[in-house]
């Protein structure tokens, strides 16, 4: 298990340098730059250019920025002068991580339950009642789960605030609007993964030993079944974590979402790279997570020598 670790940890630290080595070049061909602000003089964008170190070779460029990267130094926004991107990841990534960590264990617990519900329960009323709103899940875009939450749960029926976060309250709708879609996503795979084992020969032969419905559904077929919902979580984790544009902006927060947005309207390199990276080394840990997860849930996993 170390050995697999450890090639694991190599392969996620070559990924993470490929992608920050594409994500530098590629910014670099985007139209237009960081200081194309029509009143600046040619002389003002040289003194900024000179400053951020962008008058230098490209090569030159990119070395020095790997090795700032190595020191854990994403370098300075060009968007928020005197600013450095390490500032601007702290204090965003708390309000991104606190509001992904509610989204996700109210998507993953509720997506869990209904999907197990609505496989045992298959062709009445209760199946087709999940099955609708999973479908409903995953059709409904963010904005519009967004703005129908504030409308009738704040604005029509006055129980909970509109937006911000200042509190426990103020985190009720953005969590639903954020988790809607992988609870949807989760209740969905579960169900399917759920009536796919209820017609393997294990089950049969549960059922046959006189194991109760409540031990065989437990003990055989959600402890099997959740192996595809672990597959996805890897990148859900990451993806809601490191916040949502759409919904940080209905809801007023003041998450990773608006940054990262403005870095690339506004060619901010250190931005962008500095939350590509971050967002990378995230989705890649927990990838590596999920792989070592395999072989805790499913005794049939192994890693052999």
């Amino acid at each position: 298990m170390k050995k697999y670790i450890l090639k694991r940890a190599v392969i996620s630290l070559l990924t993470i340098w490929v992608l920050v080595t594409v994500v530098f070049f590629m910014a670099r061909m985007m139209p237009g730059g960081p200081f194309n602000n029509p009143k600046l003089t040619p002389e003002a964008r040289a003194n900024l250019a000179a400053y951020y170190g962008f008058d230098k070779p490209l090569l030159q460029q990119y070395m020095t920025y790997l090795g700032n990267l190595l020191h854990g130094n994403f370098g300075y926004s060009t968007k928020y002068p005197g600013r450095t991107v390490n500032d601007l990841l702290r204090g965003s990534f708390p309000y991104s991580a606190d509001l992904g960590i509610r989204a996700l264990v109210m998507a993953v617990s509720f997506g869990l339950v209904f999907g197990v519900i609505s496989a045992l329960n298959r062709g009445n009323r209760i199946d087709l009642f999940f099955v609708v709103v999973a479908v409903i899940g995953t059709s409904v875009p963010d904005f519009i789960m967004g703005a129908l939450l504030q409308y009738f749960f704040a604005i029509k029926w006055g129980l909970l605030p509109i937006a911000e976060y200042k509190g426990l309250s103020y985190t009720v709708l953005p969590a639903v609007g954020l988790g809607f879609y992988t609870m949807a996503s989760v209740s969905r795979i579960m169900r399917a993964s759920m009536l796919e084992v209820v017609q393997q020969d294990y089950i049969k032969t549960a059922r046959a030993k006189g194991l109760s419905g409540l031990a065989i559904t437990w003990r055989h077929q959600i402890r099997n079944a959740i192996m595809p919902v672990v597959t996805i979580l890897g990148p859900t984790v990451a993806a809601v974590l490191t916040g949502t544009f759409v919904i940080e902006s209905i809801f007023a927060i003041p998450g990773m979402g608006k940054y990262y947005v403005e870095s690339v309207q506004n060619n901010d390199y250190s931005m962008i790279l500095g939350m590509t990276a971050f967002y990378g080394a995230f989705l890649v840990l927990c990838n590596m997570i999920v792989d070592i997860l395999y072989g805790i849930i499913d005794p049939r996993i192994r890693i052999s020598k």
